[in-house]
Parts: structure tokens; sequence; C-alpha cells
């Protein structure tokens, strides 16, 4: 199937620890998405919930909905966002159940725009870090996922990833196997929806989103959180989406934002023939 040219939205938060503010603030930046054209829209990390209290999302986590008995608010708004909006939806992050009763699987998932689900992708990288008084360590209240998903849209294939993945770059490399794996065709866009520090942030980010673009000669599309929330923490912001260059087609550096860009496949077609770096690989 060709993919279409599309008009990608990554939403900006600055989320707080109550789930019902979040999901309204969530909810009127993708209807404004929508209003400007986006055809595929994206949440951070955590859009949800970012609470005082590290063990606060274990509190809302939801049964996942595929279950017997599964859904909630938080899945309930995803779906029912798409389909009024009429766009794909990347849903950032949200808290689901696991088998230990206090960690939760931090989960992405990826709703069609007639609000139907297509994809749930669990964190696999969870985040560690210590520089003085930051201290952050998520297998306190996460389990890791094991499992890289990509999903087939109108727009072409979709990578998910989340925060701390992106400096794991053979998790991107999974979804790039170009000609040296019939079976596969390498990912159009990647998405990294994240809640980066300031700290990390202001040293990594960029560096870290444009390497995943050039590697893979593909867009990157990267939603966070960008501010000072009610319990402190201070994220990064700078939600961008990088071209298949490695260019940087929009930004937004603090506060709510509507990041846009349009992604054209016809570019990432003219980047790889000029720099066939993916068929140019060899597996050492």
């Amino acid at each position: 199937m060709t993919a279409a040219a599309c008009k990608v939205a990554a939403i900006q938060m600055v989320s707080a620890p109550e789930v019902e503010t979040n999901l309204a603030a969530a909810g009127r930046l993708v209807s404004r998405a929508a209003a400007e054209g986006a055809d595929l829209v994206a949440l951070p990390e955590y859009f949800c919930i970012l609470g005082r209290h590290e063990t606060d999302k274990v509190k809302v986590a939801e049964k996942d909905s595929a279950e017997p008995g599964g859904g909630g608010p938080i899945q309930a708004f995803l779906a029912e966002t798409a389909s009024r909006n009429k766009v794909w939806l990347v849903g950032g992050t949200m808290p689901i159940l696991s088998d230990d009763p206090s960690k939760v699987r931090s989960a992405c998932f990826v709703f069609d725009s007639g609000g139907k689900r297509v994809a749930r992708y669990d964190k696999i990288h969870l985040f560690s870090f210590r520089k003085g008084a930051e201290n952050y360590d998520e297998t306190r209240t996460m389990q890791p996922g094991d499992t890289p998903v990509v999903v087939d849209s109108p727009f072409g294939r979709l990578g998910l990833s989340v925060c701390y993945d992106v400096r794991f770059p053979e998790l991107y490399r999974r979804g790039a196997q170009s000609s040296l794996d019939s079976r596969s065709s390498p990912i159009d866009m990647w998405f990294v929806p994240s809640a980066f520090t300031s700290t990390t942030g202001a040293a990594h980010w960029e560096t870290l989103l444009k390497a995943r673009a050039i590697e893979n000669l593909c867009y990157v599309v990267a939603p966070a959180q960008g501010g000072t929330h009610p319990n402190g923490r201070r994220t990064h912001g700078h939600t961008m989406i990088v071209g298949p260059w490695g260019e940087v087609l929009s930004e937004h550096a603090e506060g709510e934002a509507v990041v846009l860009a349009e992604i054209d496949p016809s570019r990432i077609q003219e980047v790889r023939g000029s720099l066939p770096a993916l068929d140019n690989r060899r597996i050492l």
C-alpha cells in the first residue's frame, strides 16, 4: 500500500496529578490539532498523570480493554477522542495493570480515526538517573515490556517507542530491515512520546532524536512534557518533529503546544534513494 502524505501533530503538555484535569487538557489540544488539519496526532508520555508520588500511577492503572472486564476512563477517552476528531491517535503512555500489584506497564495505545484500537506498545527500557538531588528509577513502579511494535497505517509504517527507549538504537534498527529482510519494510515514522528531565533533555534530547531520524532515514515525532509540574518536577519540553535528513521541521520549547509538520512519503524515498544506508548495512 502506498503511504499517503499527511499532517502530523505532536502535543506538548504540562501534566498534573489529576487524571480528569489532564484528559480535559489533552482533549482540548487534540481538537485544536484536528482543527488545524492534523490527520495523525501524538500525545506525550504520562499525558494522563504525572503524580506527586511514584505510586500515584499505580492507583489509577486500568485493565487492558482487550481483556475480559477491562477498560477504564483513560482508554475510553483515547478511543472517543480519536473518533470524534477523526484522527489517528498515538496515546502517549498510560498505566496498565501488570501481574505485580505494586507495578504497572507503561503502555502506548494507538487508535485509528474510527476509534478502533490498532496497537499497544509497552515501554521496554525503564529510566534510571541519579545526579545530586535527582533520583529516578522507574523499576520501582513499572514492569518493562519486551516486544517491539510496528503499525501499518494509511500514512506508512509507524514505529512505537517511549522516552528512554531513544537511547537504545537497536530497538529502532529492529524496524529498519529494508532489503536485508524481505519480510519487512523500513519504518516511515518513529514516535517517541517523552517526559525527559530538564537535566538530561538539555544535554541529549535533540541530538538523540536527530540521530534516530538520520540513521533510519525516516521522520521522528517526539511529543513531550514541557514545564514545571505541580509535583515540582521540571521536564525539558522542546517537542519536535524531525525529518529524514535530520532537519528539525517544527519545535516548541515550553508549555502547552500543538507542534505541526507535513509528512511527505516522497521525501523519504528521495533521501533513501540518494543515500541507501539501510541497504548498505552489514550485520556483523
